[in-house]
């Protein structure tokens, strides 16, 4: 008797886990999609770009990175403010691997990134991530590789990935809004031919990869 309650208390916590493992993966992905980017009240807080904020300015506009900075110094100063949204991006992944929501993308999304990229599920949230940030992406994927996650060849191909139109989505957005004025095409249209040429280079790269190092590494 006692050891059936055993068994039903041990598939109580499974299933519980498996669903708070559900809502943190889906809670992650919105707060790295940008699907609330811009809004505002308490849907705010589950966007990354606002949550990783700004600073302020000092003086004429200047940030502490200063103006017309050079050398070493200015290079530190412009890392330094990098670190923040790396730190928030690798604490959500954090969070979410503890409750088991990569085990859940794994089991997932492993069946439709594998034939796309050659990479598995639990690559989705630094996938959706590198398309905001790509320090948060970057930070992300070396939490993978370093935990075993991930190979030193799906490491290289996602990489690929990430590198070829870096935070595509964020900076379309912000920067090539000063152009969306003067195109002759669907505003979508140029962001679909980035993400396309994004998933061609990393095949690219997994070709060559398979063709002259077939052994994973």
């Amino acid at each position: 008797m006692q050891g059936k309650k055993q068994n039903i208390m041990k598939n109580d916590v499974k299933a519980t886990t498996t669903v708070v493992a559900v809502i943190s993966l889906l809670i992650a992905a919105v707060v790295f999609s940008g699907l609330l980017s811009g809004t505002k009240g308490w849907s705010s807080a589950f966007d990354f770009v606002t949550l990783s904020g700004t600073f302020g300015t000092i003086k004429a506009g200047a940030t502490f990175v200063g103006n017309d900075g050079t050398g070493v110094k200015a290079g530190f100063l412009l890392a330094l403010s990098l670190v923040p949204s790396v730190m928030l991006a690798m604490g959500v992944v954090s969070v979410v691997e503890h409750t088991g929501g990569l085990k859940v993308a794994q089991r997932l999304l492993t069946p439709v990134l594998r034939p796309v990229f050659g990479l598995p599920g639990n690559v989705s949230l630094a996938l959706i991530a590198s398309l905001q940030s790509t320090d948060a992406g970057a930070g992300m994927t070396k939490t993978l590789y370093d935990e075993g996650l991930i190979t030193d060849k799906e490491r290289t191909i996602f990489a690929q990935f990430q590198f070829s139109g870096c935070g595509a989505i964020n900076n379309y957005l912000s920067i090539g809004s000063m152009v969306f004025a003067n195109i002759i095409v669907p505003m979508i249209l140029p962001l679909l031919v980035i993400l396309i040429l994004k998933i061609f280079a990393a095949n690219m790269t997994r070709l060559i990869i398979n063709k002259f190092y077939p052994e994973d590494v």
